[in-house]
């Protein structure tokens, strides 16, 4: 039996090997990891690749898309994790989850809706210090917003780390960090 049933969401460079790469570990450490293909097989090699594909698909359908492959899960109590774009529609969908058993955020966070309530939900989210898409006044709000909706939130930041540092085929990794952070991130699944 797993210890958890993990809903793993790619980032805007689609399902790459850095992606399976990730659920490998997860699984590795005894979970069960399911990892949908938001982009239909396309993949990015580039921010602005990644950046134009998110955009054709259009923000509400690959929620759409997410909230289709949660669907069939959700009865099990899923622990919703995303990279980047992917973490972002985790957060979403753990927010409007009320079985969701928490929420692993490396790379990015979403807007939170101001209705939004949770019970104690755990959420854990890693990112690079300095990052260009979560800047610290941002990281800060959304801290504060997270805790109002009754988040049980920690964040962990990881200096000179770039933006996607647990992408070994990307020019923001970093190993250390990568290391750091997962060890971390499989504390906080086994906690759950």
């Amino acid at each position: 039996m797993s210890l958890v049933d993990i809903l793993l969401l790619h980032s805007a460079f689609g399902l790459r090997p850095a992606v399976h790469a990730a659920a490998e570990r997860l699984r590795v450490a005894g979970h069960e990891v399911h990892v949908p293909d938001l982009f239909d097989g396309r993949t990015a090699e580039t921010v602005e690749d990644g950046m134009r594909i998110t955009e054709e698909i259009g923000r509400d359908e690959l929620l759409r898309r997410a909230v289709q492959a949660a669907a069939p899960l959700s009865d099990k109590g899923l622990v919703y994790a995303g990279l980047s774009l992917g973490a972002a529609i985790s957060q979403n969908l753990a927010l409007a989850d009320e079985k969701a058993r928490g929420l692993l955020l490396l790379h990015g966070t979403s807007d939170i809706a101001e209705n939004a309530a949770v019970d104690d939900l755990p959420v854990q989210l890693h990112v690079a210090d300095p990052d260009p898409f979560e800047t610290a006044d941002w990281l800060n709000s959304w801290y504060l917003q997270m805790r109002r909706a009754g988040a049980d939130v920690e964040i962990f930041q990881y200096p000179g780390a770039g933006h996607l540092f647990t992408d070994p085929e990307l020019p923001d990794y970093d190993a250390q960090a990568t290391t750091e952070a997962w060890s971390v991130a499989l504390a906080f699944l086994e906690s759950l």
